[in-house]
């Protein structure tokens, strides 16, 4: 098949959508499909055999790492030239929406994913009242396709009580072979750990610093263990403020990780905790569990779709300000509890391969491409 992909976002920036959109490329290109992306200028032009064109773009105010890219002639000649038998638009806001147009404008069966949670973002930037609005628009975008996709089982019944039609789950998928236990190390425990002395407690954060992801929940977690060490790995906006909440805690701010370094990150650490509770999925709860770290995530969005509390790792109540440290307490319980939701964690994220995800994804091409545009008509 011929696929054309428009999303708001790809590399260089690295997040759970990137990682999802490049092992997906990979497949469907690996599976003898033609691939065509449309993203904010930056990227490569070709990636793993998939044809890269970048469109001139400007961050958003808000959230400078998403850039706003707007569809322009070039798009749609090349669109035209390229002939697909599927578009298929990635959370879309600008570019996406020229997705949708030229999609709909010359009858491409057209499929839409839903993978950031924005209308839950706007509280964590003082503009919960635009919430309502944002859904109306969300939902005029996505009642364009013939079939919008959701990657948890939470999301899929969200949108489809919100007004959004043809919901469907696009089953998650994690590089079991990247992220794995064999890459724990004592010198990454070290870089971990900075400046601060050893602990068997070293507690894991990877994701950027921003407001919506509620990085500073972990403070209470520090001061109910004062013999805790907490990494955070990653960067963005609201770093400068995770400072001032962490200051005179044993935290050291590593940055970006990538490749065998992250996984190893992952590997080495005694819990992940990931207190967002404005998660699609979380892609990087799994990428922890399969590198063999018990994980610490939200009872809220699409985090109960991967952790099962007790099992392969430990739920909290984003409402109760004592829960995050609760859950991470009865985590860090004993040795032997947590080797047991370490292996459990591992057994849960090799269920899930990039293969079987994409193999899904294709499935559901071929069955949209068939049915043409009735379902939107």
């Amino acid at each position: 098949m011929k696929i054309a992909l428009f999303t708001e976002t790809f590399l260089p920036k690295v997040d759970g959508i990137v990682t999802r959109l490049t092992k997906t490329v990979e497949h469907l290109v690996r599976a003898g499909d033609e691939v065509l992306l449309f993203c904010p200028e930056g990227a490569p032009s070709l990636y793993m055999g998939a044809r890269v064109i970048g469109v001139p773009a400007l961050p958003l105010p808000l959230y400078p790492e998403l850039k706003l890219a707007l569809p322009r002639p070039a798009v749609a000649e090349a669109l035209e030239v390229f002939q697909p038998d599927v578009v298929h638009v990635v959370n879309p806001a600008v570019l996406g929406l020229g997705g949708i147009w030229m999609a709909r404008t010359r009858q491409i069966p057209l499929v839409a994913s839903y993978h950031t949670h924005l209308p839950k973002y706007l509280e964590h930037y003082g503009m919960g009242v635009l919430e309502p609005l944002l859904w109306e628009l969300l939902k005029a975008a996505h009642n364009q396709a013939v079939l919008n996709l959701c990657t948890s089982s939470v999301m899929v019944e969200e949108l489809s009580q919100r007004g959004i039609q043809h919901t469907a789950l696009w089953q998650r998928g994690v590089d079991t072979e990247m992220f794995r236990p064999e890459l724990r190390s004592d010198a990454m425990r070290r870089r971990l750990m900075g400046r601060h002395p050893d602990s068997d407690s070293l507690l894991l954060y990877v994701g950027r610093l921003s407001a919506e992801k509620q990085i500073e929940r972990i403070r209470p977690v520090l001061d109910a263990l004062p013999q805790a060490r907490l990494a955070l790995v990653g960067d963005g906006p609201h770093r400068a403020q995770l400072e001032k909440v962490f200051e005179g805690t044993a935290t050291t701010f590593v940055g970006y990780l990538g490749g065998e370094e992250l996984a190893g990150a992952f590997a080495s650490a005694d819990a992940f905790l990931f207190p967002s509770s404005t998660e699609t999925l979380g892609l990087v709860l799994l990428e922890a569990m399969a590198a063999g770290c018990p994980v610490v995530g939200a009872n809220r969005g699409g985090i109960p779709d991967i952790v099962t509390d007790g099992v392969n790792g430990c739920l909290y109540d984003p409402d109760d300000d004592a829960s995050l440290t609760a859950a991470t307490l009865r985590l860090l319980a004993s040795p032997e509890r947590r080797e047991q939701l370490r292996l459990a964690a591992r057994h849960e994220a090799e269920r899930w391969g990039w293969a079987g995800a994409t193999a899904q994804l294709r499935r559901f091409y071929r069955d949209v491409a068939g049915a043409g545009l009735q379902l939107a008509a």
